[in-house]
């Protein structure tokens, strides 16, 4: 995890199977991403979540040095991505170095329970990250704040922009980008999100059958049920499935 690295250091070209959350702390290194340079110097974050093809090169004058973290969901290589650019300039501020030394003394003492506390301290770490990501933007408009809440307490129900246009009293299509703007994602991929992860709830609890389950989250098509399942958590349904 604490990487210092020699004047010809190196990441060979590969499309990687898993996230790499990089803190540069020290010196500087070119990060190449799907072919594309990447500069980075102390004070930067790099994130590659799977499928991309990584390839990277420090400094001779200057070595990084840095912190990485190279991890995947449960289930394993489910590939939810975190909201965070590739590389973003100057964020490491002294509360997440704060938090990523005590990350560090944590699992390389491995006293009794050090594995819980250790991912418990890097949840907080990915936490703050995406606080502070989503910070920097605008704060979220009240009325796609109304259809956030809408969502989270009807997402069982039949759900679309049009319906929610008539709520907040926009036209669908502006509302449909101003979403997007405050979320990161369309209307739709978010509430797919938010009954995927209810039907994950449900299925791992257990007492319900796929079909129960995806019909108790809004969804009519077992088959696309299914499909979009797999998409999102890597296993199909009937993987969590608990009689």
């Amino acid at each position: 995890m604490d990487r210092r690295c020699y004047p010809h250091w190196e990441i060979v070209k590969q499309r990687i199977g898993f996230h790499d959350l990089t803190f540069v702390v020290e010196g500087k290194s070119v990060y190449s991403i799907n072919g594309t340079p990447h500069p980075v110097e102390a004070g930067d974050i790099i994130y590659i979540p799977p499928g991309n093809e990584r390839e990277a090169l420090t400094s001779a004058r200057c070595p990084m040095h840095s912190y990485a973290f190279n991890f995947n969901w449960w289930p394993q290589g489910s590939a939810d991505a975190l909201p965070l650019p590739f590389v973003t300039k100057g964020a490491i501020t002294s509360e997440i170095l704060g938090g990523i030394k005590q990350f560090s003394q944590v699992w390389m003492s491995k006293q009794a329970g050090y594995i819980m506390q250790s991912r418990a301290l890097f949840m907080l770490l990915l936490h703050r990250l995406v606080t502070m990501t989503r910070e920097d933007h605008r704060r979220v408009d009240k009325r796609v704040n109304q259809m956030l809440r809408y969502v989270n307490e009807h997402y069982a129900e039949e759900l679309d922009l049009s319906q929610m246009s008539q709520m907040v009293g926009l036209h669908p299509v502006y509302l449909g980008k101003l979403f997007k703007t405050h979320t990161g994602c369309s209307f739709r991929e978010y509430v797919n999100r938010i009954r995927i992860n209810h039907a994950e709830m449900m299925l791992s609890t257990g007492g319900f059958t796929v079909t129960q389950v995806a019909e108790r989250c809004g969804f009519q098509d077992l088959s696309y049920f299914s499909s979009l399942f797999k998409t999102v958590k890597g296993v199909p349904p009937s993987a969590l499935f608990k009689t």
